[in-house]
């Protein structure tokens, strides 16, 4: 099997993740908004490594490791995903992968976590 035949599993897990959010917020467990805030993270994630990997290439000033990673964990990991695939850029740096992995289960939990809490998170966004 190919790195190639892989390729099409990051573009799906990010449309399996929309689709749960967009049937979380058609129940009520998420506020909308909230879809747009992880497409725009994503957005903002896809550019940095895109960014990144251009200054890689150039030998210029590179964006800090940590900087990817919190991006990811404030929700831009779908970006990063396809980023990384995409771009081929920081998806075979084991050590890389390991804490973008953690950040991805962090975010999850944390997004799991707080639309179950009574709402926590739907007044929360609803008083922005």
């Amino acid at each position: 099997m190919t790195s190639q035949s892989l390729n099409w599993w990051p573009m799906g897990a990010c449309s399996l993740f929309f689709a749960i959010l967009t049937l979380a917020a058609l129940t009520g467990k998420l506020p909308w908004p909230m879809i747009w805030l992880y497409a725009a993270a994503s957005l903002v994630t896809f550019v940095t490594y895109r960014i990144d990997k251009s200054a890689a290439r150039q030998g210029s000033r590179r964006t800090p490791e940590s900087t990817l990673h919190l991006l990811a964990l404030m929700g831009g990991w779908p970006g990063a995903l396809i980023a990384q695939q995409h771009l081929r850029h920081k998806s075979a740096k084991t050590s890389f992968q390991l804490v973008f992995g953690a950040t991805v289960l962090l975010n999850c939990g944390a997004l799991g976590l707080l639309s179950t809490q009574a709402g926590a998170l739907r007044s929360m966004l609803s008083s922005v």
